[in-house]
């Protein structure tokens, strides 16, 4: 085992169990011992509204646990009752944010390069030229880019790949890379027969 491995599995032992406590105290639903945490991620649930975390998610929030260089902790929020985050198994962010206002689902295997930002709001509601929150879903096996960000709206098909600095305002079809400002599909991938 290398040394980076060796300092992030000693740091999910550190701050998993105070990140556990967080999590259950503010109502997320989730398993202990299940999901991992490198750092203190900052955690934001408004009153009613929904987080669930599912087995084996990994979450990095410390600077010298990601060698390509994050910008910032892993920010998870919900700001409506009505708000629902679902994030599925075997999972990976690295200071990624997920704000949400409406819903957003991460199916399993998803893989959040660092500085992901995951939004289903315009954030300003009060503003009129601000529209309504919008449902995400990215399916299982999607890879997001470093930087990348996800707007609302935006259904991700599975086994996508999004590219490094990439601002995702429409569907992204299964199997394919995409990448750039907006978003497009650039390569499709062969089906195994």
């Amino acid at each position: 085992m290398n040394y980076y491995v060796l300092i992030i599995k000693m740091q999910y032992l550190i701050y998993s169990p105070i990140v556990w406590f967080k999590l259950y105290i503010i109502g997320v639903r989730f398993k202990p011992f299940k999901c991992f945490f490198a750092g203190l991620p900052n955690l934001v649930k408004h009153a009613h509204s929904s987080i669930i975390i599912g087995k084996n998610s990994r979450f990095i929030s410390r600077s010298s646990s990601n060698l390509i260089g994050k910008n910032h902790k892993c920010i998870i929020s919900t700001h409506s009752k009505q708000a629902s985050i679902v994030i599925g198994n075997n999972c990976g962010f690295s200071g990624t944010t997920i704000g949400c206002f409406k819903s957003i689902i991460l199916e399993n295997n998803v893989r959040c390069g660092a500085n992901t930002v995951i939004t289903d709001s315009d954030w300003h509601l009060d503003d009129p030229r601000s529209g309504i929150p919008k449902a995400v879903l990215i399916k299982s096996n999607v890879w997001l880019g470093y930087g990348s960000i996800i707007l609302k709206g935006v259904t991700i098909g599975e086994n996508s790949v999004i590219g490094a600095g990439s601002v995702v305002v429409k569907d992204i079809p299964a199997n394919v890379v995409a990448a750039g400002n907006p978003c497009k599909v650039v390569k499709y991938f062969k089906e195994n027969n």
